[in-house]
Parts: C-alpha cells; structure tokens; sequence
C-alpha cells in the first residue's frame, strides 16, 4: 500500500496520518509514503505507483489531493483509499468514510469498496478530474483570493472571513453556458458529482456519486445581496431551495463567455471556466470499510 501525502498540511493533520499509519503497521500492513512536492505531484505519484502494479493508492489529504491521485488512477483499476485530512473532507462525508484513525485503518486494510465516477473539466491546457465539484463564479472567485494560511490558521472559518471581503470585489459577471445543448446563464454554477457541499451542507439532493452525469446547480440572483443570502442559507441545509435556485441533471456543459470568470475544483484553484466539463472516461473504486 502507498500513501500520498501532502507534507506542508501542518503537524496536527500530519499526527492525525501518523495515527493511522501505526494501526496499519501494527496490523503487518506494508506501507511506502510517498511526499508531494508540488501541485499536480500527486497525480504523478499515483501513476508511478500504479505502473509498478500497486493495488491501492491512498490519498492522505482533502479533496483536491484525493482528485490528483484519482486522475493518476484513471484506467488502471487499482483502488483508491483515502484518509481525510482537508478542511472540509466533503467526498468523505459524502461517501460515509470514518475519520477515527482506527476505523481509518480498518477500512483501508478491509478493503470494501464503492464506485464513483468523476467529472472532467476540459481545457486548453488539457484535462483535470474532480471527484466532488466544480464551481463556476463567485465561490470560485473567493478559493483563487484565499491565501492558504489563512486557510490553514482558521479552516472553514477562512471561507467565511474571505467571502465576506470579496463581496464587494467581485463584478458577478454572467456565467453563459450550453447545458445538453441548451444555452443558459447564471450568476454562478456548481456543478456536482455529490448531494454536499462546503462539509456536510446538503445542496444537490439529485446528485449520484457513482454514475455518469451531473446535478448543475444554477443560481440565479446577483449581486452582494444574493451572495449573503446564499451563504446565510448554506448552513440552513436551504441553499439548493434557497431563491432563484434551479437544479439541472445534465452530461455535458459548454462555457460560452470570453470575459475570464474564475473556477475552482473540490475547493482549490482551477483557474478560469473550462471550455466544457463531462464524464470521466470511466469510474473509479473508492475504498469504504
């Protein structure tokens, strides 16, 4: 078994991996750790894991390490374990993964496993997996401003001091896009793989994990104004009835702005809106216990 793992996600998440790691081992479990050092590393940990026939890959971090090592897995049929060490953990909550270091250690040496089918955010730059969300807009434009230690320093609490900034920064820009060929806008989009979003907040109730296509979530209000009430709805479990809120099962979606509207994918940086996003080419096994 080889862990990935992030080293500069701070001691309290390093000790939470060492806790794991010391059942395993105490258990007669093998492991190899092996450190990112860069953004997209992680990615290519997991190829070089699965080239040299590893059965299991385990992403030791949040969502966005778990992406990276999922799209280094894509194709190969070898298992992705995760133990949750992000901010928000959501395809964690989202699936019913244990976070106790015990329960951790048993499911990864168990082995029982689901399936998930990620969505891809297609680009001039090339491809980009996500396993839990993309958003489009103004939750985006908050992750690209967000310095990572103030992410690191207050966890979830940094969302909500940094949305709170950029209200007044943020020009709400018209998403345009082409849902299944039907042209739309919005003020912001998510477009998910999962029911959750931000934690354990429900927003998408349509959404299926482990089958092809999305739950678009389409809001419809600008401005600050909406941006509060949105967020005020959020840790209601209303932000998907929440007021101009529509709701979308789609396979593919087309962005058709020119003006640059910032994106993010399951919570950290993805630049600017791709071009389109559809299905992975296939799915993936997530191990749950």
């Amino acid at each position: 078994m080889i862990v990935v793992f992030n080293p500069v996600a701070g001691r309290r998440r390093a000790n939470l991996l060492w806790r794991v790691l010391d059942v395993l081992v105490a258990n007669g479990v093998r492991l190899d750790i092996a450190e990112t050092q860069r953004a997209g590393h992680a990615e290519a940990l997991a190829q070089e894991a699965v080239q040299r026939g590893e059965p299991m890959v385990v992403a030791a971090g949040g969502d966005g390490t778990i992406a990276e090592v999922a799209n280094g897995l894509m194709g190969s049929g070898a298992r992705l374990g995760v133990i949750p060490l992000g901010t928000a953990n959501v395809l964690a909550h989202e699936l019913g993964l244990p976070f106790a270091p015990k329960a951790v250690a048993a499911a990864l040496a168990f082995g029982r496993t689901c399936t998930l089918w990620p969505g891809q955010a297609n680009g001039p730059d090339g491809t980009r997996l996500f396993v839990q969300m993309l958003g489009v807009g103004f939750d985006a434009h908050v992750v690209q401003n967000m310095s990572f230690p103030m992410k690191k320093a207050l966890g979830k609490g940094a969302y909500v001091l940094q949305s709170m900034r950029e209200l007044t920064r943020y020009r709400f820009p018209p998403v345009h896009m082409r849902i299944d060929g039907a042209e739309t806008e919005a003020s912001s989009v998510i477009i998910s793989k999962g029911r959750l979003y931000g934690g354990t907040f429900r927003l998408a109730a349509d959404a299926v994990p482990g089958e092809p296509g999305f739950s678009v979530v389409l809001f419809g209000y600008s401005g600050p104004a909406a941006a509060m009430m949105y967020g005020a709805a959020l840790p209601l479990n209303l932000l998907g009835h929440a007021p101009g809120v529509r709701h979308v099962r789609a396979r593919r979606i087309d962005f058709l702005q020119n003006d640059a509207v910032p994106a993010q994918a399951d919570g950290d940086r993805a630049g600017f809106a791709p071009l389109w996003v559809t299905d992975a080419p296939g799915p993936i096994r997530v191990v749950v216990g």
